[in-house]
C-alpha cells in the first residue's frame, strides 16, 4: 500500500493561535495517523511544537527580515514537498498565496481569505456567536457535529466552554522543560499569575493585581510568569506587592516550561492572552479575566477547571473590539477597574476545594 501524501497545517499568527492549532494536530493524528504532518509557523513560535510526537517537521517563516523573499522560498519548499492536503488556519493573503499555489490537490481554508477562490474547500469564519476558535478550525476538517456545549457553573451564556467531542490543544513539555519547572512546583500548593498582555485593554491593571495579591492567603507561594518583554512590568508588580513568597519568573522559563509549572498550580490567573491557551493545552486550572474583550469571541479557556471573571452585564461599551487597544477608547477602563477582587478569590476557593477533595 503506497504511503499517504503528507499534510501541511499553516498557522503563522501569534503564540495563542499556534497553541489552539495543536487541537487540529491531535485530531489529524487521530483521523489520519499514517499521513506525515508538517506545520508552518512564524519564526519564534517553533519552540511551542518541540517534542510533539505527531509532527514530522516544523517549517518556519521569518517575517521580520526579508519577509516576502522568504515567503517565495517557502512556496518552493512547499511545492517540492508534494503535500496532498494544505490546511490554512489564517485569513490573510500571504498564507492564502502559499495555499493557493502549493500544488496540493486539496487546499482548505477560510472563505474570508483573499485567495480562497483558489481553494478546493472554504469555510466561513464567524466570530461572536460563542463558537470556540478550536471549533471554527475543526470545521476545516469537515467536523460540524461536536456535541452539545456545557457552561461552567456561574458563567453566563453564550460561552462555549467544553464540548463533548471538542479536542483540546495539546503541548508536550520536554524532560528539560519539566526539570526547569520542577524546583518551583516542588513547594506544594502555589498560584501562578500571568499579568501582562500585548494589548493594554486586555490586561488586568497593576493596581487590581496588587489587590488580589494582598488578599490571597499569606504564605501561599505565587509565581509571576511572562516572556522576556514582560520582565520589567512583572518586576515592577513584584516590587510593589512586597509579598513574601512571590517569585518573578518572567523571562526565566520558556513557554513549555511555563506550561509545566501552570499545570501543577492550585490556580492560574491569566488575561485573555497566550497564557490562557497554555493552560488549556496542559489542562491547568485557570481563572481567565476578560476586560475589553468577551468570551463569546471564542477564545476562552478549555481546561477542565475553568472560571471566567468579567464585568457585570450592562456596560454598553464592552466589547470595544475584537482585539485589544493601546488605551481605553473612552478613557475610563471600567471593564477592568470595576471587576471585584472577590470574584477572583471565589475562583481560588473553588479550585482549592476541588484539589483537596481529589
Amino acid at each position: 500500500m503506497p504511503p499517504l501524501s503528507p499534510i501541511l497545517l499553516i498557522q503563522t499568527a501569534f503564540i495563542g493561535d499556534v497553541i489552539l492549532a495543536t487541537a487540529l494536530v491531535e485530531e489529524l493524528a487521530r483521523t489520519a495517523p499514517e499521513a506525515p504532518l508538517d506545520v508552518l509557523v512564524r519564526r519564534g513560535n517553533e519552540g511551542l511544537l518541540a517534542g510533539n510526537p505527531h509532527i514530522r517537521q516544523v517549517l518556519i517563516w521569518d517575517k521580520k527580515t526579508r519577509k516576502y523573499p522568504n515567503l517565495l522560498r517557502l512556496l518552493g519548499q512547499i511545492r517540492r514537498a508534494r503535500y496532498g492536503r494544505v490546511i490554512n488556519l489564517q485569513r490573510f493573503a500571504s498564507t492564502g498565496f502559499l495555499t493557493a499555489f502549493s500544488g496540493a490537490p486539496e487546499r482548505v481554508g477560510f472563505a474570508e481569505n483573499p485567495f480562497s477562490r483558489f481553494f478546493t474547500s472554504r469555510v466561513p469564519h464567524v466570530i461572536g456567536d460563542g463558537t470556540h476558535e478550536v471549533q471554527r478550525n475543526l470545521a476545516l476538517l469537515g467536523e460540524d457535529a461536536l456535541g452539545p456545549a456545557s457552561v461552567p457553573p456561574g458563567q453566563e451564556a453564550p460561552y462555549v466552554a467544553v464540548h463533548t467531542n471538542l479536542p483540546r490543544p495539546h503541548l508536550y513539555p520536554t524532560p528539560a522543560d519539566e526539570a526547569a519547572a520542577e524546583p518551583y512546583a516542588a513547594v506544594g500548593e502555589y498560584v501562578c499569575l500571568a499579568p501582562t498582555s500585548v494589548w493594554f485593554t486586555k490586561q488586568y491593571p497593576e493596581a487590581k493585581w496588587l489587590e488580589l495579591l494582598a488578599a490571597l492567603p499569606a504564605g501561599l507561594p505565587v509565581y509571576v510568569l511572562g516572556g522576556p518583554p514582560d520582565a520589567a512590568a512583572c518586576e515592577r508588580l513584584a516590587a510593589a506587592a512586597n509579598r513574601p513568597g512571590l517569585v518573578n519568573l518572567a523571562g526565566r522559563l520558556n513557554l513549555l516550561a511555563s506550561a509545566a509549572l501552570l499545570r501543577g498550580a492550585v490556580l492560574n490567573y491569566v488575561n485573555d492572552s497566550a497564557p490562557l491557551h497554555l493552560c488549556s493545552a496542559v489542562d491547568a486550572p485557570v481563572c481567565a479575566i476578560f476586560c475589553s474583550t468577551v468570551p463569546a469571541f471564542g477564545f476562552g479557556p478549555l481546561s477542565t477547571f475553568s472560571r471566567l471573571v468579567q464585568h457585570a452585564p450592562g456596560l454598553t461599551c464592552r466589547p470595544c473590539g475584537l482585539h485589544g487597544h493601546a488605551r481605553c477608547p473612552l478613557g475610563h477602563f471600567r471593564c477592568a477597574l470595576e471587576i471585584d477582587t472577590m470574584q477572583l478569590l471565589a475562583a481560588f476557593a473553588d479550585a482549592r476545594a476541588l484539589r483537596t477533595s481529589a
